[in-house]
């Protein structure tokens, strides 16, 4: 067992971090042998020639497993076993855990990263490791921060302390600006294979090895999708109905049903998701601010109520956004499908369990359709991740799905 256990398909990458975090030991021990008589820290020899640096920016695919990678990179960076990422030791443990002082992690719920949340990570990145060799600062989803947000971080990332390390994590190297992108070393995260996808499940998750394959391949390789398939006994239904539905409308009120069910259906399965949590954060907040029950709050303390409130309603937005997005990828999957046989195309299908709807829809338009269609489905992507009234932008794209006359 290792850190790197988890990420799967991934072998040059795994390489190369494990490179740099054998660098980093290096590093650390001439630091501590330089401490220990007296010396001032070396300079920093995590420049262009050493397999260490400060900053690296981890790019790769929805699902390909980014986040993964930096965890298991920043526990290898505070390992103490033997070969760096051992996985047993307790540094590597409590990496993996959420557990250890010196990694400081910020996956966002919201929509996106506020500046303050970024000044907090400056101060973080700034003190020493508690009891690690370094300070590890894990930004998921970099590409959730605006502008002017990015432009506080690039001080800090430019000139780090020399116990520091940052690990941003984007879908692409160029969803951050070219001044950040310049000051790191990029990683790129591949698409997995669904076989090696398939054994993760079955591994981690105790899957049943037909399913987890099935899983893996109607996921496309996307992880955490793959997982949500192979866990969820009622997500293969959902799904079955979501990619059924273009190919059943007639007309504009069908789309308009349509798009209902599914904003619908994203708002129930987000508040599921998020219903728990919210409920204990509220009683756990209620609790420290001395209040029991559903008894009438203090006007002084209701500014904290109503702040734990909203930063709820934003996790909630961000969790329908979510399931919205992962009904995009599905619905591109069958496009894909159907372009691939109006094609002739002898590349493996993804929705193997749909193979008379793909075979209908085939037959029924041209590939230029379904091309436009695929558009129609990333113009909504953008749209829902721009903001944009939910219903309305589903509403435009089962429109533009409707079956039309060739």
């Amino acid at each position: 067992m290792s850190v790197w256990d988890d990420v799967v398909g991934q072998e040059a990458v795994i390489s190369t971090l494990s490179g740099a975090a054998e660098a980093a030991r290096g590093l650390a021990e001439q630091r501590e042998a330089r401490a220990g008589g007296g010396a001032e820290d070396p300079p920093s020899a995590t420049g262009p020639g050493s397999a260490m640096t400060h900053a690296w920016l981890i790019t790769g695919p929805p699902g390909s497993g980014r986040s993964n990678a930096a965890l298991a990179f920043a526990a290898a960076l505070q390992c103490a076993g033997d070969v760096p990422g051992c996985g047993q030791c307790k540094p590597c443990r409590d990496v993996m855990s959420g557990a250890h002082p010196d990694v400081v992690r910020l996956a966002t719920e919201k929509l996106i990263i506020t500046l303050d949340e970024v000044k907090e990570l400056i101060g973080e990145a700034q003190r020493r490791p508690w009891t690690g060799r370094w300070r590890v600062i894990l930004v998921e989803d970099a590409d959730r921060m605006a502008e002017r947000t990015t432009n506080v971080l690039l001080k800090s990332i430019e000139e780090p302390p020399p116990q520091t390390v940052w690990l941003l994590c984007t879908p692409s190297a160029d969803d951050v600006l070219p001044t950040i992108r310049s000051r790191c070393r990029l990683i790129t995260l591949r698409i997995p294979p669904a076989g090696a996808v398939a054994d993760l499940l079955v591994r981690r998750d105790g899957a049943d090895p037909a399913l987890a394959a099935r899983a893996a391949r109607a996921s496309q390789s996307h992880i955490g999708l793959a997982r949500h398939l192979a866990t969820d006994p009622d997500a293969w239904e959902r799904r079955r109905r979501l990619l059924r539905a273009p190919v059943s409308l007639r007309s504009v009120g069908d789309a308009v049903l349509a798009a209902a069910d599914l904003v619908e259906s994203a708002e129930s399965e987000a508040q599921a998701r998020t219903a728990e949590r919210d409920a204990a954060e509220r009683a756990d907040l209620m609790r420290a601010l001395g209040l029991e029950g559903e008894g009438r709050v203090p006007p002084a303390l209701r500014a904290q109520i109503r702040a734990l409130e909203e930063d709820q309603k934003r996790r909630a937005k961000r969790a329908r956004t979510d399931v919205l997005d992962r009904a995009m990828i599905d619905l591109l999957s069958f496009y894909r499908d159907v372009l691939a046989a109006q094609m002739g195309s002898d590349v493996e299908r993804v929705n193997i369990d749909l193979a008379e709807q793909i075979e209908r829809a085939a037959a029924s338009t041209g590939p230029e359709q379904s091309l436009a269609r695929i558009a129609a489905i990333e113009e909504c992507r953008g749209r829902l991740r721009s903001n944009a009234a939910p219903l309305l932008a589903v509403e435009a794209l089962m429109i533009q799905l409707r079956p039309q006359a060739r």
